[in-house]
């Protein structure tokens, strides 16, 4: 019951979720990494930690091999808990924790035990924006930050791409209860980093799809209009086709760089500032890594 698709299963007992994980945390990779926002993995790396599986399971999925759990390495929490530590002795500016909802009691156990032993860096929270409030809630005090999708504004995508109705709804809620807990974003000073790096606040992602820049801009209007300055936006344009996606001949395309343009413009149109955006050829860059079990 820790996503909202609310399966029920007894995975104690031996059966698996809808996000295809059992009873045993599975970690494909933690590494440092260096292609999240700028204040996140700053110069010297954001300490990521993958987890395999994923409640969301989106038919265009980036980071395919983890998500359907073809890719991962079973791990105590204890054993998690020294990961979070051996990262931030690698010089890591935070611990970031990428899709771990089905792991979230795992989770919860490492990062009080890492803390207790010592771990001073951030944790942040990298989530597809599927959460119910109950599981963010459950994180107060735990995490530090979130890095937060919010990937479609009308239910037709949703359906197609995520096989998640509702998606906006539960993303609302879910954003809201982000944001009560951590406030603006706020930064701190790094020894080594030229610009300060993020020690709490929400940061909201947002990735463009082929043929969705009207969806896009409703979702920006609304996220403006309701949250202002108590979030900071990241607009994405880094959606790579990589495999043919059957049934959706739309996502075997690139987001056209004028769609992209455009969406920035209705951005500046609305006032909003402070907002991260990517420069150049993102689809030309390899954003995935290899989930080889490094760090494991």
């Amino acid at each position: 019951m820790l996503c909202p698709r609310a399966c029920g299963a007894d995975r104690a007992n031996g059966e698996r979720g809808v996000c295809g994980a059992g009873a045993e945390l599975m970690v494909a990779r933690a590494a440092l990494h260096f292609w999240e926002e700028p204040p996140i993995s700053g110069t010297a790396g954001s300490g990521t930690v993958f987890f395999s599986h994923c409640p969301l399971r989106c038919v265009y999925c980036q980071n395919f091999e983890i998500a359907a759990g073809k890719a991962g390495k079973a791990i105590t929490a204890d054993r998690l808990s020294d990961v979070f530590l051996e990262l931030e002795d690698q010089g890591a500016n935070n611990v970031n924790l990428v899709t771990g909802t089905h792991y979230l009691p795992q989770i919860r156990y490492a990062v009080e035990a890492a803390r207790e032993n010592g771990l001073g860096v951030p944790i942040v929270y990298n989530t597809s924006g599927y959460e119910t409030v109950g599981a963010v809630r459950s994180l107060a005090g735990v995490v530090d930050a979130y890095l937060t999708d919010f990937k479609y504004w009308s239910e037709g995508p949703a359906r197609s791409y995520s096989h998640a109705p509702g998606y906006r709804d539960v993303a609302i809620a879910a954003l809201d209860e982000m944001v009560a807990q951590t406030g603006p974003c706020i930064y701190r000073e790094v020894a080594g980093e030229e610009q300060p790096m993020l020690a709490r606040g929400t940061v909201v992602r947002h990735m463009m799809l082929p043929g969705l820049l009207d969806d896009s801009k409703a979702l920006v209007a609304f996220l403006a209009e309701r949250y202002g300055n108590s979030i900071t936006l990241s607009l994405m344009n880094q959606y790579t086709p990589l495999r043919e996606v059957a049934g959706h001949p739309e996502l075997n395309e690139r987001v056209p760089a004028e769609d992209y343009e455009a969406l920035l413009d209705f951005a500046d149109e609305l006032g909003i500032e402070d907002y991260f955006w990517q420069e150049g050829d993102a689809v030309g860059e390899s954003f995935v890594p290899a989930f080889d079990g490094s760090g494991v």
